[in-house]
């Protein structure tokens, strides 16, 4: 089997791209970034997601980007729980781009020529590191910067969900036999993984699940 390295964060939108590469054939090695995010939950969704969709090996890696701050999610700044404009808050400064330079470490290393990574230009939240042009201009850079790439072993960087909906990529993962029970989304899920129902990720992830017309297994805090 060909081997691609997946990017698994927890959340939905890794689990749907888990179960695309999973099902094009890939034996697919998780990688999840422990990068000093507000809560742990989503890592042991990434246990869960990798366990469910057959990952043949699933590493965590720490990156101390709370050591940085500069984000709602790495440091003690609250996260807004209504629309904003501009790029939000809970922008990690630089994030994809280390986890993607993480990713292909991993992938020179296994001999893999693929990384898939589940961003999202269309219903997100406005990051400039989830769109097309970025995930371009990153897979030009990284067959620059690496032996695999300057010796003709051209390495591909997969969004298989870039350009959906989050209506398609619910309606794409349950088509795949992902159970979204298992993942979380929310800025700021509590130890148990419940989702708060008010940030801006939990917000897209419900409109994703009310637009394709499917109830929605998200688990939430009781208010």
């Amino acid at each position: 089997m060909k081997k691609a390295v997946v990017l698994v964060s927890g959340g939905m939108d890794s689990a749907v791209t888990l179960a695309i590469a999973r099902t094009e054939g890939f034996e697919c090695f998780a990688l999840s970034v422990n990068y000093g995010q507000r809560h742990e939950s989503e890592l042991q969704a990434a246990d869960r997601v990798c366990a469910m969709l057959g990952a043949a090996a699933h590493k965590e890696v720490r990156v101390d980007l709370r050591s940085f701050g500069g984000s709602a999610l790495t440091a003690d700044i609250a996260v807004p729980e209504l629309p904003t404009s501009g790029i939000p808050v809970t922008y990690v400064p630089a994030r994809n781009t280390i986890m993607l330079s993480v990713a292909l470490s991993w992938a020179e290393v296994l001999g893999a020529q693929d990384v898939f990574c589940g961003v999202n230009a269309v219903d997100y939240s406005g990051y400039p590191d989830c769109r097309p042009e970025y995930i371009k201009a990153f897979e030009l850079m990284a067959n620059l910067a690496t032996q695999a790439g300057v010796e003709g072993n051209a390495l591909r960087i997969r969004t298989p969900i870039i350009a959906l909906s989050k209506a398609d990529i619910v309606r794409e993962g349950l088509r795949l036999g992902v159970d979204f029970a298992q993942t979380v989304s929310c800025y700021q899920a509590d130890a148990a993984g419940l989702a708060c129902g008010k940030c801006d990720a939990c917000r897209l992830r419900a409109d994703g699940f009310r637009s394709a017309g499917v109830p929605d297994s998200t688990r939430y805090v009781a208010h």
